[in-house]
């Protein structure tokens, strides 16, 4: 997957420049509260743009200057290849978590994403910046 599949508006200004979306991608994620959590889906239904998959791609190229282990998979599973860096965040925070079942793999525990998730509403966990809106042009209906 390329950058030209991530939601635009234009392309960068300057080369090295981040894409509009991803700024905005990862602004949010940068909102979520310590120990909170939000799906690849919750941010871009949150930004009314894109969805997981261009969420995720974004966390993929750009993610590791921001929390990427508060954008998760809507299944509560660790980032793949992550998870031990993920669950000493988690830990740390004090995400909720759900210990592994005996046959899961690695035994290693899972989001509890019914306690964990946020919904980006009022407990911002001290964050006072609101994310900024979309830049979408009028709809002419």
């Amino acid at each position: 997957m390329s950058q030209e599949s991530l939601p635009s508006e234009g392309g960068p200004e300057h080369p090295d420049a981040l894409p509009a979306y991803a700024e905005r991608v990862l602004e949010a994620a940068e909102l979520i509260p310590p120990g909170r959590v939000m799906t690849y889906g919750d941010v871009a239904e949150w930004l009314e743009e894109g969805g997981p998959r261009q969420v995720g791609r974004v966390m993929a190229l750009y993610g590791g200057a921001v929390p990427w282990w508060r954008v998760v998979r809507a299944d509560g599973v660790l980032l793949p290849g992550h998870e031990l860096r993920a669950l000493g965040h988690y830990r740390a925070e004090g995400t909720p978590l759900r210990e592994a079942g005996r046959a899961a793999e690695g035994r290693v525990p899972r989001l509890d994403m019914r306690r964990a998730r946020w919904d980006g509403g009022a407990d911002t966990g001290g964050h006072t910046r609101q994310l900024p809106p979309s830049p979408r042009p009028p709809c002419d209906v």
